[in-house]
Parts: C-alpha cells; sequence; structure tokens
C-alpha cells in the first residue's frame, strides 16, 4: 500500500508549484494511494483522521517540505517505521539565494535535506536539482544514500486537453508566479516599460498572490504602473479555469525567473500551446530544448527587449513558435505517477 502525505496540501491555502505538484500527482495516483497527513500524534487519514502506521512492506511518499521542529517526533517515527519511505525533492533555492528566500525556508532546508539521505528512495522534479541534492549529501560526507532518480513532472496542470494549434493571438503577455524577487518580475517591468515607452502596444498579464515577505516594494510599482499603462494587469487569485483563460488570449509567456527547482510555468504554457520566453538557466534548458521555446540571458535588458519585441510584432514568428509550443512532446501527470508507482513496486 502506498500512503500519500498531504499534509501541507490537504490544508489548502495559496497555490504554489509545490502544491500543484502534490495535488496533481495525488489525482493521478487516485486509489492506488491513501492520502494521509502528520499530527501531533504521528500519521493519521487526510479524510477520517483515524490512526495510520504505515506497515512492513508499505511505502510512505512524500512530496512535502518539512523539518522536526514543524513535525515534532518526525525523526524518530523516520528512524524506528517499518515501512519503505519514498519523497519528492524540488530545490536547493533556499540554500542557494538566501537573502531573497523566506527565512523559516532557509532555516528548514538544511535540515530538511539531510532527513532526506534517511529515506529508501528519492526522485528530484530535474537533473538541476538532482545534482544540488547529490552536492550536498556529499558536502555532509555522509557515507550511505538512497537511489536519487529524476522524475518528469507533468505539464497537463489543469487535467485538460492539450489545445490545438491556434491561429494568431493578440499581442497578450502572460507572467505566471508569485510576485518575489526569485520570479524576477521587477526585471519584467524595466522591459515591458521601456517596450511601452517605444510605442510598442501590448498588455502584459501578472498572476500570481504577493509574497508578503518580500513582495510589497514590487506590489507598490504595479500599482503605480497601471495608473498610466493600461496594458497592465495583475491578477492576485486565479484558479485553473481563469489561468486556462488568460492563456488562451496569449501570444506567449514569459518566465524571467533566476532559479527554479523544474519551472512549472514553462511545460504548463506549453500545454496550452503557447510559446514560452524564459530565462537562459540550466534547469529551464531540461525543457525548453523541444521547442516552442525562447531562452534568453538572465538579467540581459537589450537580449529580452529585442526577443519580446520581437514576439510581439513579429506574427508569422510567433506562429512559427505556437506550433511547436503545441505540437511537441510533453510529460502528463498520469505519466509521472505511473513512474512513481513503477518505482515503489521494485
Amino acid at each position: 500500500m502506498i500512503f500519500y502525505d498531504v499534509t501541507k496540501a490537504g490544508a489548502g491555502g495559496h497555490r504554489s508549484g509545490l502544491r500543484r505538484v502534490s495535488t496533481r500527482l495525488g489525482d493521478e495516483l487516485g486509489g492506488a494511494a491513501t492520502a494521509v497527513r502528520w499530527d501531533k500524534e504521528g500519521w493519521c487519514d487526510a479524510t477520517s483522521g483515524t490512526r495510520v502506521e504505515p506497515a512492513a512492506g508499505d511505502w510512505l511518499l512524500t512530496g512535502e517540505l518539512f523539518a522536526e521542529e514543524e513535525r515534532p517526533g518526525f525523526t524518530a517515527w523516520q528512524a524506528g517505521c517499518t515501512c519503505r519511505t519514498a519523497a519528492i525533492f524540488h530545490d536547493a533555492i533556499p540554500l542557494q539565494l538566501p537573502q531573497i528566500t523566506w527565512p523559516r525556508s532557509v532555516a528548514r532546508h538544511p535540515g530538511y535535506m539531510k532527513l532526506l539521505a534517511g529515506f529508501d528512495r528519492v526522485w528530484a522534479v530535474s537533473d538541476t536539482s538532482r545534482q544540488d541534492l547529490l552536492g550536498y549529501w556529499r558536502w555532509l560526507g555522509l557515507a550511505q544514500t538512497p537511489p536519487l532518480a529524476t522524475l518528469a513532472l507533468g505539464a497537463d496542470f489543469d487535467g485538460q486537453p492539450r489545445r490545438p494549434v491556434r491561429p494568431g493571438a493578440e499581442p497578450v503577455l502572460l507572467c505566471v508566479g508569485i510576485l518575489e524577487p526569485r520570479k524576477n518580475q521587477e526585471f519584467l517591468l524595466d522591459v515591458c516599460e521601456a517596450l511601452w515607452g517605444e510605442g510598442v502596444e501590448f498588455t502584459l498579464h501578472l498572476v500570481g498572490r504577493v509574497n508578503p515577505h518580500f513582495g510589497r516594494p514590487l506590489r507598490d510599482r504595479v500599482r503605480r504602473l497601471q495608473r498610466t499603462q493600461r496594458g497592465l494587469r495583475h491578477h492576485a487569485k486565479a484558479d485553473d479555469a481563469m489561468l486556462g483563460r488568460l492563456y488562451a488570449q496569449a501570444r506567449a509567456s514569459v518566465f524571467p525567473t533566476r532559479a527554479e527547482g523544474c519551472g512549472l510555468p514553462l511545460l504548463e504554457s506549453l500545454w496550452q500551446g503557447v510559446p514560452c520566453v524564459c530565462s537562459d538557466l540550466p534547469v529551464l534548458r531540461e525543457n525548453a530544448g523541444g521547442g516552442g521555446c525562447v531562452p534568453v540571458g538572465l538579467n540581459d535588458p537589450g537580449a529580452w527587449r529585442e526577443t519580446l519585441r520581437r514576439i510581439l510584432t513579429d506574427q508569422v514568428w510567433a506562429a512559427e513558435l505556437a506550433t511547436a509550443a503545441a505540437t511537441r512532446t510533453l510529460p502528463t501527470w498520469a505519466e509521472t505517477a505511473e513512474t512513481v508507482k513503477a518505482g515503489l513496486a521494485k
């Protein structure tokens, strides 16, 4: 039996990449897994609340972030449990960019990454993240670590079929992600302001809540710009249906991020048949190379202005990119779930 950890995902709250992974994987695992959550007494069924104790031969699978401080007794449980344990690792960003990461995440992450070494099997959401975790374990000098593979995440965020190749879309750009320094919307606004100043007419939709710790200056700038730029829209809340409608309007998505574990917005944009202009990062190149994407140098204002100007004004090029986005092969969450089930069957 597979017991699937939904401690945070099942508690509601904001929509994030981690929550997307937890919910969509859980959807596709379906009856093959029982959802559980951790409380002060241990594991319980996420629906009924009855106590659960995975036994020998069972698997406990988690895709969540955790620490002993958040789950008192977890370390002792892990050391003494008779079941097998598996985890999905997302990224080492709190260690790489602590100055722009939630202090709580920075404090939690070293212990979390060390705890993963005590699992029986671990998947990383990209090869970049896999190398980061392996490097951290080597740095700790751990004598024994579990098998660590790369898990391709699904692109079908809403569970709907792919969009067909579309005729030329209006000059609309879509940027999906929490408003914060890591997602780099401040840089994107610099580029878009320059283009608006040149007389290029387009609409930019920003979709994502404001990071309460780091995002307020960016929120204030968005509000100031909206007074003079009718083409700037901010959607702090957007469900999957609304996100689908925004993708249907977009000529391209823009993803100027500074760091990612996988980069789900890139994959999800391609699933909608919308090309993606993204930062030229190794982790994004893992999925950008198949077509429909235009990697651009991180924080290179001239290159970003040139690329966005072209995609907004050259309809032939934009249509070629859209065709590539809509016709390339992409992973699905059903395939992700099958990979996990096959790995746990070994």
